[in-house]
């Protein structure tokens, strides 16, 4: 009954909430603005829903003894490429088994900017990954020709799947792809698992593969925005993996990989480096973008977060040094999820707090956006053929097509529904005190301020703009947007 109500409130309508369009950054004004706030919050039936329309009015100087969120609209720092999640192997073979209509709440769940959370951006692998039912490539063994080049392998479930989502989202979703391993006659180890490197003789033919990846998913009605030039470069893992120090990832990159995408009319296609944690992030930045010849064609750098898998800290502050000593490069992150898999642990609330934390320090620290991983798992957290079993916001039963919405799809709904691409991040301060806050000023002016509680006691706020404020209650284990 708890799912029914949650999504049933994701149909209010956004045009409530928007400022004039016509309205400067100079002329910015509260004046008989009100103030829209969604809540998600542990201990309730609260998912994303409307629960206070607020009217802002004069308080002047706040006292140190009141718990304030300051933003400042005047203060604009990067832009939002989008919000989104992976288009994976495992989550179209778990789309393909469900029941046709629950395959539609599944895509208007994620891509439907009203009746869903409104994703924008997407990323799929470059042949088998983990969550993969098994190993495969788009070629035959020795064809370093790449005469045999096909991604047949993908029409049956990957390529419906993204084709159906882009629809859904309006006819347009940003879609970049990565890969987790050459064919393993390319390698060393000759094996496509296990980490191993390129071998150089065959960094040619893998920087033309991403070029036949590219105009063979267009060719499929899929644009392709960009690239990653390898998942998780440092990581030797059971399943697709391979490695390159930075000195080999900026020589693959500004001698084959850059040079080939351009030779092949596909310079404007953005690629990334790194696509790995932030615990090494500065080092591989500074490694390839010191470099004018790599740096070139580099858009700029992703990241995952699973340095703190074990319980470890994330290192948040590494995203900002790049971000400050990199400024005309983008930070995007990439990849991130829950796990190990644990079905009787599908509802525990942390799941969501830990990506309300993360998407908020990494966007206060200059992310450009940020993409989940799979959107979608069956009940066993897969299917993935190494065994490595992980949460989705999104799980299936796919014996009886029920379908669970874990707390981490709202936390990430308070982000993606409210701040749109080209969206500018905006000054969002709190005072001393457990909340945690980001802002963004959307292109049509409306802004939309993220709050989140991840203590236990409930916290009343000033959301405070330029002398005028209004009172918020923040409730014990909560993400709220504020909106106008």
């Amino acid at each position: 009954m708890k799912r029914v109500i949650a999504i049933s409130l994701l149909l209010v309508s956004c045009n409530q909430f928007t400022s004039n369009p016509s309205k400067s950054e100079s002329t910015f004004s509260l004046d008989n603005k009100k103030a829209i706030v969604y809540t998600t919050a542990d201990s309730t039936e609260l998912r994303l829903s409307a629960t206070d329309t607020l009217q802002f009015s004069e308080q002047g100087q706040p006292v140190e003894t009141q718990v304030c969120v300051f933003v400042d609209p005047g203060k604009k720092f990067q832009t939002l490429l989008g919000i989104g999640g992976a288009l994976t192997d495992a989550s179209a073979e778990t789309f393909a088994k469900l029941p046709k209509e629950k395959q539609n709440e599944v895509l208007a769940a994620y891509y439907d900017s009203k009746r869903g959370i409104g994703y924008t951006l997407g990323r799929t692998n470059i042949h088998s990954c983990d969550f993969s039912s098994g190993s495969y490539t788009y070629v035959a063994d020795g064809d370093s020709d790449l005469k045999t080049f096909s991604v047949a392998h993908d029409e049956k479930y990957r390529i419906p799947l993204i084709k159906q989502a882009i629809a859904i989202a309006g006819g347009k979703l940003t879609m970049f792809a990565s890969p987790w391993s050459p064919p393993s006659w390319m390698k060393e180890n000759n094996d496509m698992l296990h980490g191993g490197k390129l071998k150089p003789a065959y960094y040619q033919a893998w920087s033309m593969y991403y070029t036949k990846f590219i105009k063979s998913y267009e060719q499929q009605g899929i644009p392709i925005w960009g690239i990653t030039v390898q998942n998780e470069p440092m990581a030797t893992q059971t399943w697709e993996s391979c490695n390159y120090t930075a000195t080999e990832e900026r020589d693959f990159l500004k001698k084959y990989l850059g040079p080939n995408m351009e030779k092949q009319g596909l310079g404007d296609k953005k690629i990334i480096v790194w696509d790995h944690n932030r615990d090494l992030i500065y080092q591989r930045a500074s490694t390839i973008f010191d470099d004018p010849e790599a740096a070139k064609y580099a858009w700029g750098i992703g990241f995952h977060w699973y340095e703190d898998w074990s319980g470890g800290d994330q290192v948040f502050d590494n995203v900002k040094r790049v971000a400050e000593t990199y400024p005309s490069k983008n930070i995007l992150f990439t990849e991130g999820c829950n796990g190990p898999f644990d079905m009787k642990k599908i509802n525990d609330w942390k799941w969501g707090e830990r990506y309300g934390k993360t998407m908020i320090e990494d966007f206060n620290n200059g992310s450009v956006g940020w993409t989940d991983w799979n959107i979608l798992l069956d009940e066993n957290g897969g299917p993935n053929h190494v065994g490595n079993f992980c949460f989705a916001p999104i799980h299936a039963d796919t014996k009886t097509g029920k379908l669970f919405y874990m707390n981490a799809y709202y936390y990430i709904g308070h982000f993606s529904k409210f701040i749109k691409p080209g969206a500018k991040r905006i000054i969002s301060s709190a005072s001393r005190s457990a909340l945690l806050s980001t802002a963004f000023m959307n292109v049509d002016g409306s802004v939309a301020v993220v709050v989140m509680n991840p203590g236990n006691q409930k916290i009343p706020y000033y959301l405070w703009i330029a002398g005028k404020s209004v009172l918020v209650n923040s409730k014990p284990h909560s993400i709220q947007t504020v909106v106008f």
